[in-house]
Parts: C-alpha cells; sequence; structure tokens
C-alpha cells in the first residue's frame, strides 16, 4: 500500500486562542500508481492533508504510513520518505533560485550526493518526462514562460525519481493552454511511470478529465471518495458544501431537468456530445 492513514487528526496552534481542528479523523488508503485528485473549498483541509504525506505536518494524533514509512510526532530523520514523496507546491516557479534550468533540476539529485553521471543522467530523464526542450537547459529559469517555469519546477522534484508525486494547485495562474499543457503532461507522465499521482485542484473540470478517483473535503473531512462519475453524480452534496459539478454535468442536469433523454452521469463534453446530437436530431 503507497499511503495509509488511520484516524488522522490535526490541530493548529494547540492550547492557544487560535485553536483550530483542521484534519478530523481522516482515514485514507491510496494504493500504487493511483491517480488520485482532492478538492474542497479554501480551508477544506486539502493542503494540510497532503502536507502530513511527506512529514511536513505532524499529525495530533493517529497513524501514518507512505512508501513503508511511519510518520508520527517524534520522527526525526525524515530525508528518505522526502526523497520518495514529491511535493509540488502551488507557484512552485517561486521556489526557483539557480542561475540555469539545468542547475535547478540538479539540485536534488546533488543533494542526494550521487555521482555526477547519475545526475546528468536524471536531469535529462526529468526534462523528457514533463517536455522541457535542450535549448532550454542553459537559460535562466527567470527567462522562462509560466508553463516553463512550472516544467522546471515539476522536474525538479522528478529528478529525485520519487515512488508518490503530489502536486498542490499546479495549474493556478496559467493561461488556459498552459493549464491543459502541463495537465496533458502530468497525464503523460502517470502513463509512462505508473506513479502515484496526487492533484489537489480547484477545477472540477479537471479532475474530471484527468483523475481515475476524487476525494472531495470539507471541513476537515472526506465527504467523498470515488471515481469522478460515482462522485460528480453527488451534485446536492457537493453543493452544499461550495462546490460546483462540472460545467458539462450541470448542463445535463438543467436539460434533463428540461425532459432531455440524457443519462445523469457525465462528467466530460466528450461523453455529452452524442447524447446532445442524438436528442437535436430527434
Amino acid at each position: 500500500m503507497s499511503i495509509t492513514i488511520k484516524n488522522l487528526n490535526y490541530v493548529y496552534s494547540v492550547g492557544t486562542p487560535f485553536e483550530k481542528q483542521a484534519l478530523t479523523d481522516i482515514n485514507l488508503e491510496i494504493k500504487d500508481g493511483e491517480f488520485v485528485g482532492i478538492i474542497g473549498h479554501t480551508g477544506s483541509g486539502k493542503s494540510t492533508l497532503i502536507q502530513h504525506m511527506n512529514g511536513l505536518v505532524r499529525a495530533t494524533s493517529g497513524e501514518i504510513e507512505v512508501c513503508g514509512h511511519k510518520i508520527s510526532k517524534d520522527s526525526k530523520d525524515l530525508g528518505k520518505l522526502r526523497q520518495e514523496v514529491g511535493l509540488v507546491f502551488q507557484y512552485p516557479e517561486h521556489q526557483l533560485f539557480e542561475l540555469t534550468v539545468a542547475k535547478d533540476i540538479a539540485f536534488g539529485p546533488k543533494n542526494m550526493e550521487l555521482s555526477e553521471a547519475e545526475i546528468k543522467s536524471r536531469v535529462k530523464e526529468a526534462c523528457e518526462l514533463v517536455g522541457l526542450a535542450d535549448r532550454h537547459m542553459e537559460k535562466s529559469p527567470f527567462e522562462l514562460s509560466g508553463g516553463q517555469k512550472r516544467r522546471v519546477a515539476i522536474a525538479g522534484v522528478l529528478a529525485m525519481k520519487p515512488k508518490v508525486l503530489i502536486l498542490d494547485e499546479p495549474t493556478a495562474g496559467l493561461d488556459p493552454k498552459g493549464r491543459d499543457s502541463i495537465l496533458n503532461q502530468i497525464r503523460q507522465l502517470h502513463r509512462q511511470t505508473g506513479m502515484t499521482i496526487i492533484l489537489v485542484s480547484h477545477s472540477m473540470e479537471d479532475v474530471a478529465e484527468y483523475v481515475d478517483r476524487v476525494i472531495a473535503m470539507d471541513k476537515g473531512k472526506i465527504i467523498l471518495d470515488g471515481d469522478p462519475h460515482q462522485v460528480f453524480s453527488q451534485r446536492e452534496t457537493l453543493l452544499a458544501v461550495g462546490l460546483n459539478v462540472p460545467q458539462i454535468t450541470e448542463l445535463v442536469y438543467q436539460l434533463r431537468e428540461k425532459g432531455f433523454d440524457i443519462p445523469d452521469n457525465i462528467i466530460t463534453i466528450e461523453e455529452a456530445l452524442p447524447w446532445i446530437k442524438k436528442n437535436i436530431n430527434k
């Protein structure tokens, strides 16, 4: 099992006037090779949950095991875990700092004390995985476009060859073309490597199209967990906690309300088109 979480609770600022329960009784298993999306409005606990997965945040109570590593309040040396669980923060390009793209991507492997030949090989492989061209290698990362900077940041994590890749809003701030390009690259990465990928996103459309499993959170609890069709069929539950369904799912709902013959579990445009055409041609 790649990730196992049992009875996880986390409280911010314990014993102060600002004390707040951020996570409550989280029980979760994510298997090796799954592509999981986590959704929830701001403050639902998404980011706090994923930060537990590589030990950035320690549980107030409960058990966490990730890639064979048990994480507790007393865990000290988590360097090996953080090599195996790559966490890419929102706006990861803000973390770029080296003089060239190649040096930035090589930073993690160098700190692993690998040979120069292995570092060079990992940088090349990571660039190929995220679609970065050789011509960018000697450029300053700050000369690149927003989408290219995002690729450099992701490549820097991939160069450490993690078993789990966690992406917190990886398309934030990108235009539609850049967003689609990054997400397609992430899907291709999953298909090529089979690694476990966890995608945190506010976009229901992106989650519906790309992931195999959706976890919905509200007020520090998991409220829904299933494949995208199962989760997004729970329209009223999602709306009640301030979440939307994909726009095409909402359109289908409105058409069904008007008497159109369309299934209620459609979550992508590709699924909807044949039914819309069928109704138009009647």
